[in-house]
């Protein structure tokens, strides 16, 4: 299975949300009805960037590094707005 981690752009508000799924289609479908409490205020959502993963430590390590500071710092360098 594979694994994705996904960033999505709220354009409401311009921010944006980092997640993880196995199923991107039926995940970003989620954010844009509601379905997901941590975004639902902030609809619609655009997908800007992905990562494919062969399994699932692997994609929650690169969440989790991409929700850091040094995280962060790699989305605006290779220019993911």
């Amino acid at each position: 299975m594979i694994y994705k981690v996904y960033i999505l752009k709220s354009l409401k508000d311009q921010k944006k949300y980092i997640g993880l799924t196995n199923n991107l289609d039926k995940r970003i479908l989620e954010h844009n009805n509601g379905k997901v409490t941590a975004t639902k205020n902030r609809r619609p959502f655009v997908l800007i960037y992905f990562e494919n993963f062969e399994n699932k430590f692997e994609a929650a390590k690169r969440e989790k590094f991409l929700k850091s500071g040094q995280g962060r710092e790699f989305l605006n360098k290779i220019n993911v707005k």
